[in-house]
């Protein structure tokens, strides 16, 4: 979904993207059939698009490679698509897919589903306050061996099955990130929630360095004390990839998660909201179900700092990232400065301009 131009979802969407599938798959050794993950069908993107249908998907796509070549995008990983193996898969070709059509993806990650697996299994008691993980040194060991040893890495392996793209790096890894530490107040009382940090501080020279080489930055959300580098935070990863987005001077920051977008009147599935301004946005956060204020305060963030578009769409979709970039419908919700907000059934598309 674009600024310049707001529109519904057209009939042949799902022709979008899976034909978007295509292009990812097209020298790789996976099959190149999908399932829809609202039908119980598959797809064939060779055999069920006319030729027709092909080059109106790739010509749809022409002016956003021409707008976004060369720009930046922090893409936050996470969800579902860091879970489910074929989504992993189709998350690691949608970051070389953006390299090689001259876009400069860097990959934000998390890791709550594994380190809570890995806790499980070393039998450690964990326990969450104010939606947030008590995390304490012992924590904290686990925190760091995850997402630097286990998640970073079986990223960078998938996307460099394509090529030596991908490079991993953490928050404490050339002071990239600095962070104060975090504590929540609940009923007007401040909560100690252990080794949780807030990123306050951000030196993105790691990140350039390897940009400039034409590498995929994958970065794990841990940071340095910034007053004591010998003390580790584990902080959220919404949070840390805003805060680079902000410092890269991203052209967007897209989240990942595992809903449709941001809903105006949830539950109420009518009032997905396909764009909202950032001042609207703000009058809203108070309101809104507590898993998504800290992705919708990083969107806020990113605009304040100057980052143009933030986007929160669905990961558990395989290569929505893809669908977002390179349509004039996009998917998801995007957040923009201002104070307009759209609903996605309210939209109307024109695919003649970019």
């Amino acid at each position: 979904m674009q600024t310049n131009e707001l529109g519904s979802v057209r009939d042949d969407d799902t022709t979008v993207k899976h034909a978007t599938g295509k292009i990812m798959t097209h020298n790789q050794k996976q099959v190149n059939r999908f399932t829809p993950v609202d039908a119980g069908v598959t797809f064939d993107v060779h055999n069920d698009l006319k030729d027709g249908q092909k080059a109106e998907v790739l010509i749809e796509a022409l002016p956003w490679l021409e707008e976004f070549a060369g720009q930046r995008i922090v893409v936050k990983y996470g969800g579902n698509a860091m879970i489910d193996d074929r989504l992993k898969r189709c998350f690691a070709q949608d970051m070389v897919f953006l390299h090689q059509v001259g876009i400069h993806p860097i990959v934000v990650h998390g890791g709550g589903p594994q380190i809570s697996s890995m806790l499980n299994d070393l039998g450690i008691d964990s326990e969450f306050k104010a939606g947030l993980r008590v995390t304490t040194p012992q924590i904290m060991k686990v925190v760091r061996m995850i997402l630097t040893g286990s998640v970073s890495r079986e990223l960078i392996g998938l996307i460099n099955e394509h090529g030596p793209l991908a490079v991993g790096l953490s928050g404490e890894d050339g002071s990239l990130f600095g962070a104060n530490r975090y504590r929540p107040v609940i009923d007007g009382k401040e909560v100690d929630v252990g080794l949780v940090g807030e990123v306050s501080e951000v030196n993105p020279s790691a990140v350039e360095d390897l940009i400039a080489q034409d590498r995929i930055p994958v970065v794990s959300s841990i940071a340095p004390n910034a007053d004591d580098p010998t003390e580790v935070f584990n902080v959220n990863a919404d949070s840390a990839a805003a805060a680079l987005a902000v410092s890269l001077h991203a052209r967007k920051l897209i989240i990942l998660t595992d809903i449709d977008g941001l809903y105006a009147d949830w539950p109420d599935k009518n009032s997905l909201i396909s764009y909202v301004g950032i001042n609207r946005l703000r009058q809203m956060l108070p309101n809104l179900q507590s898993g998504m204020v800290p992705k919708m305060r990083a969107c806020v963030r990113v605009l304040e700092g100057g980052v143009p578009q933030a986007h929160i769409i669905d990961g558990r979709m395989p290569h929505s990232l893809l669908n977002e970039v390179f349509t004039s419908a996009g998917i998801g919700t995007m957040v923009v400065p201002g104070d307009d907000l759209k609903l996605r059934k309210d939209q109307k598309v024109d695919n003649n301009e970019p």
